[in-house]
């Protein structure tokens, strides 16, 4: 059984990654910013915002994955893969715009960490014997 929606989530996000990797590169380029972020407060962000989605997508999928090879029902699969999108794109709105509350960012996390826990209970309820 290949993992086809993983797949295309995992696509989803590497596109998404790579978007964020680029205004990183991009920002340090123009400020001849080669480590760290220079005290540009908005490269701070930037990478900020890079770097919370590459700690949080790569166990995301992993989860996801593994629960589809599993045979977790594809309703399922692409409801969780579906909402750790939406939340993943929401957090990059709301902390690009500022680095204290937003909505993007409040809701970002909360779904975020929603689809983990969730992975991580059904997960449970699958691996054991």
């Amino acid at each position: 059984m290949t993992p086809k929606i993983t797949l295309l989530f995992a696509a989803l996000h590497a596109l998404l990654m790579l978007a964020l990797a680029a205004r990183v590169a991009f920002h340090r380029h123009s400020q001849k910013v080669g480590l760290g972020d220079g005290g540009d407060k908005r490269l701070m962000r930037k990478i900020r915002v890079h770097a919370n989605f590459v700690e949080y997508v790569p166990l995301a999928l992993l989860l996801l994955a593994l629960l589809e090879l599993s045979g977790l029902s594809a309703i399922w699969l692409w409801s969780l893969g579906g909402v750790l999108l939406f939340a993943r794109v929401l957090h990059v709105i709301g902390l690009s715009l500022r680095s204290g509350y937003s909505f993007g960012r409040f809701w970002g996390t909360l779904l975020t960490w929603g689809v983990l826990a969730t992975m991580a209970v059904v997960g449970v309820w699958l691996g054991l014997p």
